[in-house]
């Protein structure tokens, strides 16, 4: 489903070049639920930025359900980008003057939906993370775990292939933290594919694989025996 082939990538740091990614091999089948960890630094952020298209590596291939993604010019890789992936974001990203439903709505304003259908997609959204009696809210009249809750939403309002999510839990308390990791299970068990960055071991254990970066490279990728402990 996900497959990256010798993916390189390097960015000038004013004389020196820094070698983000270093010839990263590896594929994520469908209905998987991996976790990325690492130090600041470790190539992770990068990575999952190549996997979400925001960004394309200097060498090597990386396909999405087959397709050949960085050989893909900019228009088509939004296009890639609103299709196929959901985004979550550690700092929410939501637009303070739109209500919640409204902002579950976004992107859809990219997509050939009618009104009527992304009305209907959002409210059943809304009321899949337990936020239908918080739809009309605007992101300062709800908590940081209902805000967290509303991205999960909007990163599924498109019905993506990947749903990736970038540290989901950074700014939330632990109890929110397992709320909207108990979340993050149940979508996994419907069959969502949800890809993973977190520094944090007790999050990365709800995850059934975990791969372990440094330096740009891939250093461990293993199956997560503590995963059976929560299924």
């Amino acid at each position: 489903m996900l497959e990256l082939r010798h993916i390189a990538k390097s960015f000038a740091n004013g004389s020196e070049i820094v070698h983000a990614l270093k010839d990263i091999s590896l594929s994520i089948q469908e209905n998987e639920f991996v976790a990325f960890m690492g130090s600041s630094g470790s190539g992770k952020s990068t990575l999952m930025n190549i996997l979400g298209c925001l960004d394309t590596p200097n060498s090597g291939q990386y396909f999405l359900n087959n397709q050949d993604v960085a050989a893909m010019h900019d228009d088509t890789l939004s296009a890639i980008r609103n299709q196929h992936i959901g985004f979550i974001f550690q700092t929410f990203h939501l637009l303070p003057k739109l209500t919640a439903l409204e902002n579950v709505k976004l992107p859809l304003r990219y997509a050939d939906v009618s009104d009527q259908e992304a009305d209907k997609r959002g409210n059943e959204l809304l009321d899949k993370v337990g936020l239908a009696h918080r739809k009309s809210h605007k992101p300062f009249e709800m908590s940081g775990g209902q805000r967290q809750r509303v991205a999960i939403a909007r990163a599924l309002i498109n019905k993506p292939t990947v749903v990736l999510a970038d540290e989901p839990t950074g700014n939330l308390d632990s109890k929110t933290s397992l709320e909207i990791m108990a979340l993050l299970t149940d979508l996994h068990s419907q069959g969502q594919t949800i890809v993973m960055v977190t520094h944090e071991d007790d999050i990365a254990t709800y995850a059934q694989r975990v791969i372990t970066m440094r330096d740009g490279e891939v250093l461990t990728d293993r199956a997560n025996p503590a995963r059976a402990l929560r299924v």
